[in-house]
């Protein structure tokens, strides 16, 4: 089984090319920053970050393309694909990759880093909407009758 299930944030933009065949599809490229802990008496300041190449497909890669900007922080399953080829030099080059098959937003929108990761704070909630201390919703008085169950 080859599954690869991951959680970083992207260290620069997505680079997005179309194929040329009769059938456009999207290849988008791009690195994810990803956690590592290490062991030992660091008194836990041994965490350093992998920096593993993405590359997404099809309609993954139009997400990407779209949605996705350095520093977003995303999860994603995949598979590792390995590789060849021979460069300029005469050199053979071994590549390794991610192939993105599914990408989720690992973070609400209000907690990316600088002016809220470029997204507007909507603080115009209605006070109802306001979560009691147990982190359910409040419900108003008199809608009992009006919910879709008992």
């Amino acid at each position: 089984m080859n599954k690869v299930i991951l959680m970083g944030r992207l260290t620069r933009d997505p680079e997005v090319r179309y194929s040329q065949n009769d059938t456009s599809m999207a290849i988008a490229r791009f690195s994810l920053a990803v956690d590592r802990r290490r062991s030992g008496n660091n008194n836990g300041d041994g965490q350093t970050a992998d920096f593993i190449n993405i590359v997404a497909f099809g309609r993954t890669g139009e997400f990407a393309e779209k949605y996705l900007k350095k520093g977003t922080k995303v999860a994603l399953t995949g598979r590792i694909q390995t590789g060849s080829y021979t460069n300029k030099d005469g050199a053979k080059v071994y590549t390794t990759d991610v192939v993105a098959e599914d990408i989720e937003f690992a973070e609400s929108k209000s907690a990316g880093g600088d002016n809220n990761g470029g997204y507007q704070n909507d603080n115009s909630a209605p006070a109802q909407a306001a979560p009691a201390g147990d982190g359910f919703m409040n419900i108003p008085d008199g809608i009992d009758e009006e919910l879709p169950f008992n």
